[in-house]
């Protein structure tokens, strides 16, 4: 079994460094833990009329793979669904969406841009 970080306080701390990375990068948090019946966005972050939804992931080592293989083509599609989900209850005026992920471990934040 792969170690899961969604909910737990590992995640959190996660969500946090994250949150902090794109902060120090110029970005505004809109959202934290977005949510709706369908799943969760971790971040929602914007920067001028870029918007970046953003899955994070958060592991103590790499025995199961990186952080960024956690990210599997079936959450990929469910992430596509969950923006355009936000988008349409939103409404931002945005330009351009980017699919981010943060792999965070041990105390590092690496953020694939445009990873999907």
């Amino acid at each position: 079994m792969v170690p899961h970080a969604g909910g737990s306080a590992l995640g959190r701390l996660g969500e946090e460094a994250a949150g902090a990375w794109y902060l120090q990068h110029g970005y505004e948090i809109v959202q934290r833990n977005w949510s709706c019946r369908t799943g969760e966005i971790d971040l929602v972050c914007r920067r001028g009329q870029l918007l970046v939804i953003c899955e994070v992931k958060t592991r103590t080592t790499d025995q199961f793979g990186s952080p960024f293989e956690a990210v599997t083509s079936a959450k990929r599609r469910r992430l596509r669904r969950l923006a355009t989900l936000y988008l349409l209850e939103t409404a931002p005026t945005t330009t351009v969406v980017r699919f981010d992920v943060a792999a965070v471990q041990g105390g590092s934040v690496e953020v694939l841009e445009n990873a999907f």
